[in-house]
């Protein structure tokens, strides 16, 4: 599908949180990404936040690592909900912690988003706008209300798109983008529209006539489209020279 961005100017952002069972610690990163943590570990310039899946001890604790310097700022919590669904780890042999997936590296998030950008003829720069603006580029992100993965998709979203893994990168955006085409071809290539139906829902769109007056949902929609003219801006430099 082919369209055109103009550049707009909102506000800031809409973060991603991931609730975990027993949290002691609610970091925040530089990127706006937000997680909860049992306990926080330096290894060298990185800082490990632990979580803890349900009915598993501290001592099987999963972790994602983060730079040392990404970390902004740390507050104790209360105790938390429990997590709305299990974060399951295959039967086979392993240490007893076990890592998890790595966030994909420039080269393979950029070849993912082109590939998936040209079967939609979507811009490989919106979709790596909406990944940064849903998960800060984290492969496990998930959020409070249970979307998952790098572009933070229900599991009714995934279901529908054919992603059978939402924590693997490729059938993440792969179904991210999907249904941001689908999106677009709904509100006729209305880049707004679309991305406000991505973060609030269609229902939201229609019964409004518009982006709804929902301030994280314009947040997010400003925050997407800025990070894309950002890019851009980059990119025209970069020719320039």
């Amino acid at each position: 599908m082919a369209f055109c961005l103009k550049a707009f100017a909102f506000g800031l952002a809409v973060v991603a949180v991931c609730p975990l069972a027993r949290a002691a610690e609610h970091v925040t990163l530089k990127n706006g990404f937000e997680v909860d943590c049992v306990r926080r570990e330096a290894v060298g310039d990185k800082v490990r936040l632990y979580f803890v899946e349900k009915g598993k001890p501290d001592s099987e604790a999963n972790y994602m690592e983060v730079a040392a310097d990404a970390v902004v700022r740390v507050e104790t919590v209360a105790d938390v909900p429990e997590p709305v669904a299990e974060v399951k780890v295959p039967d086979v042999k392993a240490p007893t912690v076990v890592t998890l997936m790595t966030a994909p590296t420039k080269e393979e998030m950029h070849e993912m988003l082109a590939h998936a950008g040209t079967a939609h003829n979507i811009d490989e720069d919106l979709l790596a706008s909406v990944v940064r603006a849903e998960s800060g580029g984290q492969v496990r992100a998930v959020s409070r209300t249970g979307a998952q993965g790098l572009m933070q998709l229900m599991p009714g979203t995934a279901s529908a798109m054919g992603v059978e893994d939402s924590f693997r990168p490729e059938q993440n955006i792969s179904g991210g983008t999907a249904y941001l085409d689908m999106l677009l071809t709904r509100y006729h290539d209305n880049v707004a529209l679309a991305l406000a139906a991505y973060n609030a829902g269609p229902g939201a769109v229609d019964r409004y006539h518009g982006v709804p007056p929902y301030r994280e949902t314009r947040a997010y929609v400003a925050r997407v489209i800025r990070e894309f003219n950002r890019r851009k801006q980059i990119a025209m430099v970069a020719q320039a020279r």
